[in-house]
């Protein structure tokens, strides 16, 4: 049985294809009467699935061709952020930003709306320039900055198509240090998070909401100096992993020692299993004005969640103009959750913390675990209806719809 990265969710495909060529691939979506595009499988919900055909896009011919002019890369959809990373850093090339996992496909990250961190550093999907993707008729269409159809087909979650290729802006290679700090209080992180997150060009708050403090303070810069000032925590003396307990041979380098960008962005190695594997994922993005009141929220609830949370982490996100983004239009604050693999007790206590962080404007990560409705998702996203009608324009008969963009987006 054919499941997710974690193991919570087993794909209801009735047939799993592989096509070895773009053409290989528009002949099985021209002829399914329902079809989805299949990354890497690091979502946590049924947002990659269906009950027809699911076309995986990891057997494509990988493409990776750099456009020193452009400073655009055009990138097969289903090559890795990892892969993609080895072959622009070995060109002297390089993204703006990563994930914390390296192991994540191109087309799946940009079309769920996942992020890297930094106060000036958009989502990865605000890097893409070019869409390629096969239509519901299995015809190749394209989309490019620019084009009128553009902010509302890249954060699409697979219900225009599914894409063969994306260009993406690149820039020269650089590097990048790492240093970690322990043991912040709540209180003094709060009343200085704006300094905070700008100490470095990625900043990342680990906690478990229920002790008051943060218990680690990742800083990424491209600076070659440490941070001046981390308000009081004090600089690590070894090599961490959030988790505790966790093997620490998985995180990227610490200490300070500066390496190339694709070493230091992500927090784990590509060769070795992010987290613990065995886990769910939830995040909220919320408007950086609310910030403060989402993280009091979060830390009134946490006797509540506590014994489900392995540990949760606090990013910054700039704004994008995508319409499906939780980042459209705003500044934002990601405030994930890496919990225990507990369907029931997980999905127990997702109802409490959306009735406190969606009023404040916080929009979930479509790939992750999360229970609002298309009713209660609408007022925070303007685009969303022009969304909707993107699609029922370009897929009429619904071939890309599964559950969850019924479930999530009100599509028939």
């Amino acid at each position: 049985m054919l499941t997710n990265w974690s193991g919570n969710h087993p794909y209801a495909a009735a047939r799993v294809h592989r096509p070895t060529s773009v053409d290989e691939l528009a002949t099985v979506v021209a002829g399914a009467e329902q079809v989805h595009a299949l990354g890497s499988r690091h979502s946590f919900t049924d947002v990659a699935d269906t009950p027809g055909d699911l076309v995986a896009t990891d057997a494509l011919p990988e493409t990776v061709e750099v456009d020193p002019s452009r400073r655009q890369v055009r990138v097969s959809g289903g090559t890795t952020y990892g892969r993609l990373a080895e072959r622009l850093h070995a060109e002297g090339w390089a993204l703006a930003t990563m994930a914390s996992l390296p192991h994540i496909s191109v087309a799946g990250a940009v079309a769920t709306g996942t992020h890297g961190s930094g106060d000036r550093t958009r989502s990865l999907a605000a890097a893409v320039a070019g869409l390629e993707y096969v239509d519901a008729t299995g015809a190749l269409r394209s989309v490019r900055r620019g084009d009128v159809d553009f902010d509302g087909s890249v954060v699409a979650l697979g219900a225009l198509g599914v894409t063969t290729h994306v260009t993406l802006d690149v820039e020269p290679s650089y590097d990048v240090r790492q240093d970690l700090y322990v043991d912040l209080p709540w209180d003094v992180a709060l009343a200085n998070l704006d300094a905070l997150t700008a100490t470095g060009s990625s900043v990342s708050l680990f906690t478990d909401w229920a002790s008051g403090r943060v218990a680690q303070v990742w800083v990424k810069s491209r600076g070659t100096e440490p941070p001046p000032t981390l308000y009081g925590a004090a600089a690590a003396t070894g090599t961490l992993h959030m988790l505790l307990g966790a093997d620490t041979a998985a995180v990227t380098e610490q200490g300070g020692v500066i390496g190339p960008w694709h070493e230091r962005l992500p927090h784990f190695r590509m060769a070795f299993t992010p987290s613990r594997g065995e886990e769910l994922q939830s995040e909220y993005l919320v408007p950086r004005t609310h910030a403060p009141a989402a993280v009091s929220a979060l830390l009134s609830l946490a006797p509540s969640f506590a014994p489900l949370l392995q540990v949760a982490e606090v990013r910054t996100v700039a704004a994008d103009p995508l319409w499906l983004s939780p980042a459209y239009g705003v500044d934002v604050v990601a405030l994930h959750f890496t919990w225990l693999r507990d369907v029931p007790g997980v999905y127990g206590v997702l109802p409490a913390i959306e009735a406190a962080l969606l009023p404040l404007g916080a929009r979930p990560h479509w790939g992750k675990c999360f229970v609002a409705p298309a009713a209660d998702l609408r007022p925070l996203y303007p685009r969303f209806d022009d969304f909707r009608a993107l699609a029922a324009r370009l897929d009429p008969e619904g071939t890309f719809h599964n559950q969850f963009l019924t479930r999530h987006l009100d599509l028939p």
